[in-house]
């Protein structure tokens, strides 16, 4: 698949996730999508773990995560570096700081995301 594809798929999932469009970022995914619970630990599985997960973190917290950098590894996974603020929901900030995500892909969709750190 072409990258300017996979970076555009990648960069709406953002901007669906930081506006808080969920349908919009669950569209993105694989039905299997394999994503990691950076909150409570973990991963969950598929649409229905992704929309439970993130439906009870948006309650608690208003995270914004912000795509800066991205490249194409040798393995097609792509690698993401990113701008993550998160605050609670009277906005006293818990934690800011740059964060890489990896992504694999699958026929256009996002198909597992891992965090890796900085």
């Amino acid at each position: 698949m072409d990258f300017r594809v996979i970076r555009e798929v990648i960069n709406q999932a953002y901007a669906a996730f930081n506006r808080r469009d969920l349908e919009a970022t669950i569209a993105l995914m694989h039905p299997e999508v394999y994503w990691p619970n950076g909150w409570e630990g973990g991963f969950v599985e598929g649409h229905h773990g992704v929309r439970d997960y993130w439906t009870r973190q948006w309650r608690e917290l208003d995270p914004e995560v912000i795509p800066v950098g991205m490249k194409e590894l040798p393995d097609g996974r792509v690698e993401v570096d990113v701008q993550q603020t998160v605050r609670d929901k009277k906005g006293n900030l818990l934690s800011q700081g740059r964060i890489k995500h990896l992504y694999t892909m699958e026929n256009g969709l996002i198909r597992r995301m891992d965090i890796i750190g900085s």
